[in-house]
């Protein structure tokens, strides 16, 4: 298919304002207008293997308990840890003075920028004040990367800088993912392209942003046989419902399982993988050892993992283009499928995990049932590879019809720099029936239980793609350029729908508020530096001729 990563349209920094973008898009219920955007101002180093993608995690802070003092509990660690943390960051300085004037707190000078080096939790500002000790930090953060640095940002405050930048002088961060219900002690962790590890309290980091981070643990999976290029993190995750346990995926097809409770530099030593292509989980032997286990995939990387809303189970997708889903306590597979063209780059599960969302080199987007453990539709819209996907679990449909329960939306994000927005209405699916009497299919109205051979495959099998014109066709409801640049990760809050391109420029798209869009209705359209018409609207085209989604009568291009 179309695409290759990294080209796209407007390529080169600061093209935004030339290429036309416009500050909005129209939905059925609304405007979304670009309320700000937030990048770094910062001179990036691409030492570290080249260039690396930006991705996008929120972090929502809650008011810190009143027994949880300034310093996070954390495992005792020995010099050991500290020097080898050490080694891999290396030193340096510096920093600059920072307004911060966030809607998460009180406007302050702060000093927003560190360098992480010497001894982990020691001071690496320049004339940094003390820390306020009694700051909580409750509010709503952004955590983003680009090249050799980490950087968080106040997601209420206009401030288009970020109010933190963590430096790493060894390799860079490439992967993060921040644990809500974390009660006490590390909430974020960051994987490398070294294939380390480090988790952090986001709350302590943000006591002080002139200071690096504070009692800063270094995970090391400890296989000596594996190079460091071949092994690096490719997505990180907080286990649900399993406070103190996150796993680790790499570019080798391993997945390893760690305790924050335990110490990260401990001696561990997983046997080679003999076979490739198997699926098979170790154990470490020791209790003290830290990953606590290693699961090997598949043959190549591990693009992206994810887990169900409840922790039961766990999705990864992978260079050999298979969704495998695998029952996390018990260390089984119970499914997996193939994409229809190239690797999977993306994943993620619907609110209520029953459906999860994939997309990949195939310009498509494909929706899995879990009850049925198979694709239930496919969705095309995309000009380029599917870099990023998302339920919107704020969104409500209208509830005029009764079936508002039956209806999903999710986002989509690409190379082709566009964010498409998707409605998948359960009840509105014409599902195709082969019979075996029938060389062609026929169309049945109802449950998306009934698929193309209307049989659940028997779990632990890998199932190859089947046939496009047998599964159901979705088309996007929108569709907007939203960036200049390549796109890799969108994510929706309850007032806006976040997205970010591979350079690391975020957008915040607020969502549409009825009175405001009422006031609008007469109102000039602008784009950025030009005036323009209003959005056009183009009936979409069918591909498939036996496409068996009803799909909107037409999708709003912006």
């Amino acid at each position: 298919m179309a695409g290759a990563p990294g080209v796209g349209p407007g390529a080169g920094a600061g093209a935004g304002a030339a290429a036309g973008l416009k500050t909005y898009f129209k939905t059925p219920e609304g405007r979304y207008k670009l309320q700000y955007e937030k990048t770094h101002s910062a001179v990036l180093h691409y030492s570290h293997g080249g260039k690396t993608v930006s991705q996008l995690t929120v972090a929502y802070l809650k008011e810190k308990p009143a027994s949880q003092g300034s310093q996070p509990s954390t495992p005792s660690s020995g010099s050991g840890m500290r020097s080898a943390a050490a080694r891999l960051l290396g030193t340096g300085n510096g920093s600059k003075a920072l307004s911060f004037g966030g809607g998460n707190g009180a406007s302050r000078a702060v000093a927003g920028s560190s360098r992480v080096g010497g001894g982990v939790g020691t001071s690496a500002g320049l004339g940094g004040s003390p820390g306020t000790a009694n700051y909580d930090g409750k509010g709503t953060y952004i955590v983003f990367n680009a090249a050799d640095t980490l950087f968080i940002s106040d997601l209420n405050s206009q401030e288009k800088d970020p109010i933190k930048s963590i430096h790493f002088s060894n390799s860079n961060p490439l992967c993060h993912a921040f644990d809500p219900e974390a009660k006490e002690g590390h909430d974020l962790i960051i994987g490398m392209g070294s294939g380390d590890v480090y988790s952090m309290s986001l709350r302590q980091q943000l006591q002080d942003p002139g200071r690096k981070p504070m009692a800063a643990q270094h995970y090391n999976k400890g296989d000596k046989d594996v190079s460091s290029n071949g092994s690096r993190c490719t997505s990180v995750a907080w286990v649900p419902e399993h406070e103190s346990n996150f796993v680790v995926s790499h570019s080798d097809g391993n997945l390893y399982v760690y305790d924050k409770n335990k110490d990260g530099n401990t001696d561990c030593t997983f046997p080679a993988v003999k076979d490739q292509s198997q699926f098979m989980v170790v154990h470490a032997k020791s209790s003290k050892s830290n990953p606590v286990a290693r699961w090997h995939i598949c043959q190549g990387s591990i693009n992206a993992i994810s887990f169900s809303p409840d922790g039961t189970y766990l999705a990864t997708v992978g260079r050999d283009g298979y969704l495998r889903v695998f029952d996390f306590s018990k260390e089984q597979l119970i499914f997996g499928g193939r994409s229809y063209y190239g690797a999977l780059l993306c994943c993620t599960w619907s609110p209520d995990g029953k459906y999860l969302l994939t997309g990949g080199e195939d310009d498509l987007v494909q929706v899995w049932s879990m009850d049925d453990r198979k694709i239930v539709a496919w969705g095309e819209g995309h000009n380029s590879w599917v870099s990023g996907v998302a339920f919107d679990s704020y969104w409500s449909p209208p509830s005029s019809d009764g079936n508002g329960e039956n209806v999903y939306r999710f986002g989509s994000v690409g190379q082709d720099t566009q964010l498409l927005l998707w409605d998948l209405a359960l009840d509105e699916i014409v599902v195709p029936l082969r019979h075996p009497s029938s060389a062609s299919p026929t169309f049945s109205s109802g449950s998306p239980s009934a698929h193309w051979d209307n049989a659940c495959p028997p779990t632990g099998v890998l199932q190859p793609s089947p046939r496009m014109r047998d599964v159901p066709k979705l088309s996007p409801l929108v569709a907007h350029r939203v960036h200049a640049d390549p796109l890799s990760g969108l994510v929706f809050t309850n007032e806006s729908i976040l997205t970010i391109c591979r350079e690391g420029l975020l957008k915040i798209w607020v969502r549409p508020d009825q009175s405001e869009n009422n006031q609008q209705s007469n109102s000039s359209e602008f784009i950025l530096g030009n005036p323009v018409s209003k959005d056009r609207t183009i009936t979409s085209s069918n591909k498939a001729s036996n496409s068996s989604f009803k799909k909107p009568s037409s999708v709003l291009v912006t």
